[in-house]
């Protein structure tokens, strides 16, 4: 299983502001579901931020989100562990499939891959 991107997620009401805020530092928006904004850095597209008011589908805020490029072997390997599954895994209308699990200091992670 390979890492691909780790975003922090930042639960906020405030997008436009984040934008533009972050807009200053060089993050150009490069997502925009509504409910969840990523930008990232031109010159180097995995740095990213996202900024959700709520999750559309999970009962929980992640915390972080950490894209791997076999998602499925992810979460065999999280739950032979026995960490807590904050959400189940799913395929979700926006073109990934993905899971939560709780880490050790109560941070939940969304672990996701594209299909």
């Amino acid at each position: 299983m390979t890492v691909r991107r780790v975003v922090p997620n930042v639960r906020s009401e405030a997008a436009q502001e984040s934008r533009e805020f972050y807009g200053l530092l060089g993050f150009e928006e490069v997502m925009n579901h509504g409910w969840i904004m990523t930008l990232a850095s031109p010159s180097s597209p995995a740095a990213q931020v996202s900024f959700m008011a709520s999750d559309k589908t999970a009962p929980v805020t992640p915390d972080m989100s950490v894209e791997v490029d076999d998602v499925d072997a992810a979460y065999a390997v999280m739950r032979e562990s026995g960490a807590e599954i904050v959400h189940p895994l799913q395929d979700e209308e926006w073109g990934v499939r993905r899971f939560f699990v709780r880490d050790p200091n109560g941070r939940v992670v969304n672990v996701l891959g594209h299909r």
